[in-house]
């Protein structure tokens, strides 16, 4: 199934923007395109021959990959391609890879760079020693298990049907060189504070120099301000112009490092002067609040799934294209659903306007089994007879959800490190309906620590702990309302609600089996029953204590076709402007 951008897809270089808005060098080499692929089984060597060829960065079970295979555990995925290079003196190489699923080794002229475990982070490589003048081999091995292991592997299955997906295996985000000085900026820190009308800035070097920051507000210089490298350096916004979904205002920074008033290196930024807060109002209830003001928050769940490029869009227009049908649907939020997606995304959500609440990548569905069957065991739900069977499988599950439970934490805090930045990102949802969840007062209270700028809904549908900001239900197939007594101590939010089906013929995923939650058979009948939920059902809760609301969903994903618009973006399955005109009445 072909999206309406799939035909604009340059093979030559695929995704050609500069992938990392909130860190920009001038000099950069997109390694995007057709690179050599072969399958081989398990811990092969490199392969000498290849299978044929492979478009990259989009998964090897994709549409636009050129290859649509699937590989088993028991399969290694090989890339290799070469590229010219002309070495610069006194400079560094880095390498960077956006995003590979799941665990990766790269070599480049035969050099072992090193492995990166994780399929949802960006990881990078000092390849300075072993680029060469002239043609470079690059080659990458992948493991991708998906569900038949404990990794975090959001909603893909080796089995997709319902709600679970087709598996991604291998790179999808963007491979790129970056040539950069000897001395140079490694990561910038970004902390608003409005009500003290600063902002709290931090650059990461590999040396001790100084830095100077230059706060540019409509083009004109706004402030500059010196420090050194890893201090805090505050600088005061006077009258801030403040971020919000109806004026999503940013401020430009230039971030240089410096030694004797000389510039070794320099990054362009942004970000924008926002607060995302939990107050009460005059009843007290607890209600969300954006730059101290009370906000209704209102948005579609969000997959982030394409038919052709499954993990990855096809184009940056594509990318765009959905936040752009979000905004004008008159939403102020999105929730990403258990992925984590290029920065360009959250960059366009940051331009437009969208207050992002950010899933965590979930364990998989094989490892979630497996530590519910150690919670019945051990709390005596259930009895299993104690034979070699059991003892076996007794140990496989205690090993598997140690070793998930470790990645999750660990890729939990590479989440908020990767996306701390972003402007937009108002909370962090740490788990999705018990998929994977334990210890969700512990990691919501790690996680408030780590960073205490952002909400956090520690168990989105049930099983609360009354930890985080919220208390947020899932209410499918019944009336939307608000438990007792629970108003006056956490947000109420109906994370999930909706849900029905239209199927436009011709636009839909071959085989479909059309999962939802109610069916209706045309625009105008999907339009009237969104507007009678709107005015009959969450407006009465809202004025009676409801704060935020996520409408199932955004797109069209496999076999759900429960979405606003349909799986290849080409049919809007309401009437854009009467969703828009009633999402606008939502207040309190």
């Amino acid at each position: 199934m072909k999206s309406r951008w799939f035909d604009y897809v340059d093979c030559s270089c695929p995704l050609p923007e500069y992938p990392r808005p909130q860190m920009v060098r001038p000099k950069w080499i997109n390694l995007n395109g057709l690179w050599e692929y072969a399958i081989t089984p398990k811990d092969a060597q490199q392969p000498k021959e290849y299978d044929g060829t492979i478009l990259v960065p989009f998964c090897i079970e994709s549409l636009l990959s050129g290859v649509q295979k699937r590989l088993s555990n028991e399969e290694f995925l090989w890339y290799r391609r070469t590229f010219e290079y002309e070495t610069l003196n006194e400079q560094k190489l880095l390498l960077h890879f956006g995003a590979v699923d799941w665990k990766a080794n790269v070599w480049l002229n035969n050099h072992y760079l090193g492995s990166h475990t994780g399929g949802y982070l960006p990881f990078t490589f000092d390849v300075s020693n072993f680029i060469i003048d002239g043609s470079n081999e690059l080659v990458v091995s992948v493991w991708d298990p998906t569900d038949s292991y404990w990794q975090q592997c959001g909603k893909q299955r080796s089995i997709n049907k319902g709600i679970y997906y087709t598996p991604i295996s291998g790179i999808w985000q963007t491979v790129w060189l970056e040539p950069v000085p000897v001395t140079y900026i490694e990561d910038i820190k970004i902390t608003p504070d409005i009500d003290s009308e600063l902002v709290k800035i931090i650059c990461y070097a590999n040396n001790n120099f100084d830095v100077r920051l230059t706060i540019i507000h409509n083009g004109e210089v706004e402030a500059i301000s010196k420090g050194k490298v890893s201090e805090e350096i505050d600088i005061t916004i006077q009258s801030p112009q403040l971020w919000s979904p109806d004026s999503p205002f940013l401020y430009d920074v230039v971030v240089e490092l410096m030694q004797n008033e000389q510039v070794l290196d320099r990054i362009d930024s942004y970000f924008a002067m926002r607060k995302f807060s939990v107050t009460s109002d005059s009843m007290g209830i607890r209600r969300f609040a954006l730059n101290n003001e009370l906000i209704f928050i209102h948005g579609p769940l969000d997959q982030g799934y394409w038919p052709d490029g499954l993990y990855t869009a096809p184009t940056d227009e594509a990318l765009r294209y959905d936040l752009e049908l979000t905004k004008a649907m008159g939403f102020n939020m999105t929730r990403k659903h258990i992925k984590v997606e290029p920065a360009r995304w959250y960059y366009h959500c940051d331009k437009l306007g969208i207050i992002v609440w950010q899933d965590m990548p979930c364990s998989s569905n094989a490892a979630y089994s497996r530590m519910e069957a150690i919670f019945t065991l051990w709390s005596g739900v259930r009895i299993y007879k104690r034979d070699d069977t059991t003892r076996r499988r007794l140990k496989l599950a205690c090993r598997d959800t140690y070793e998930s439970r470790l990645d999750f934490e660990s890729e939990l805090k590479g989440v908020i490190d990767t996306l701390y930045n972003v402007p937009s990102i108002g909370m962090w949802v740490l788990f999705n309906e018990a998929w994977g969840q334990y210890d969700a007062k512990r990691i919501t209270e790690w996680c408030k620590d780590y960073d205490s700028s952002r909400l956090i809904d520690e168990a989105s549908g049930w099983f609360h702990q009354g930890a985080g900001d919220v208390h947020s239900l899932h209410i499918y197939n019944k009336p939307l309302y608000i438990p007792k007594n629970i108003l006056n101590k956490r947000v109420y939010v109906v994370s999930e609600y909706g849900g029905k089906t239209f199927r436009v013929e011709g636009n839909t995923w071959k085989g479909s089996k059309e999962f939802g939650y109610g069916k209706e058979t045309s625009i105008k009948a999907l339009t009237d029953s969104y507007i009678s939920l709107i005015f009959n059902e969450l407006k009465p809760i809202t004025q009676e204590g409801c704060s935020g609301a996520v409408y199932t969903q955004l797109t069209d994903v496999e076999d759900e076709i429960n979405g606003l618009i349909t799986y290849d973006r080409k049919v809007v399955k309401m009437n854009i402007a009467q969703v828009a005109k009633v999402n606008s009445t939502i207040k309190y």
